[in-house]
């Protein structure tokens, strides 16, 4: 060690663990400790050497603030704690803010409709993914939800739109829907059904009256063509 080390390790005895007579009454708690390690002990105890906050801006100018004095929207402060108390505290009103919400909205959610997209085995081990890409959106003209999704499987050239009423009472026509795409784009009927089949990689509303698509070739070859398809829901 340089005599730079050990001046530098000195002088940080020297400064953090000086005798401190005031803290004799607290058991084994003779020294200050180290004024970091202190804000990150878990424990509810006052710290030993809280932070001097004279002169602090944040702390001066909520003291000239009348307003912002009592404002319930500032966190309170406490100065004789350490991080983890003050996390707790946190925890504890983010919990009580999200609670009164969480009952109203669960209270409220109710099953409207069922409906049965597919079958699988009770055999198989692993239960496959087929449905992809729900998309949902809202039309406020007509008091519609809409849910895009395609399937996977034997009906990967389709995408699905599920439509229901706002009002879970009503009943609207055509409630569930599906689009096939396969060789609609072919340029003539002399190209074969195989050779230009199309697939859905997305779909999403562009508004309340078109869907848009993204289609890709499903040939297995490179440089498969992609399509951006505007279609419209009439």
């Amino acid at each position: 060690m340089t005599q730079k080390d050990i001046t530098f390790v000195a002088d940080f005895l020297t400064e953090h663990f000086n005798e401190a007579p005031e803290l004799y009454n607290r058991k084994g708690k003779y020294f200050n400790v180290e004024r970091v390690g202190q804000y990150l002990k878990d424990e509810d105890d006052d710290l030993v050497s809280p932070p001097n906050t004279e002169g602090n801006q944040w702390f001066n100018f909520l003291k000239d603030s009348t307003h912002l004095k009592e404002s319930p929207l500032l966190f309170p402060y406490y100065p004789e704690k350490s991080l983890h108390f003050v996390k707790r505290q946190m925890e504890g009103v983010i919990d009580q803010c999200l609670q009164k919400p969480a009952d109203v909205i669960g209270k409220s959610v109710h099953q409207a409709a069922c409906l049965s997209l597919y079958k699988i085995s009770q055999s198989e081990d692993s239960t496959p993914q087929l449905f992809k890409l729900p998309f949902l959106w809202n039309d406020k003209t007509s008091n519609l939800h809409y849910v895009l999704f395609t399937m996977l499987e034997n009906s990967i050239s389709k995408i699905h739109i599920l439509r229901r009423h706002t009002d879970t009472s009503r009943s609207v026509s055509n409630g569930i829907l599906a689009v096939e795409f396969g060789n609609f784009l072919n340029n003539s009927i002399n190209e074969s059904s195989d050779s230009r089949c199309y697939s859905c990689l997305d779909a999403h509303f562009y508004d309340d009256e078109t869907v848009t698509v993204v289609l890709k070739e499903s040939v297995q070859q490179e440089g498969k063509e992609r399509v951006l398809a505007q279609l419209p829901l009439s």
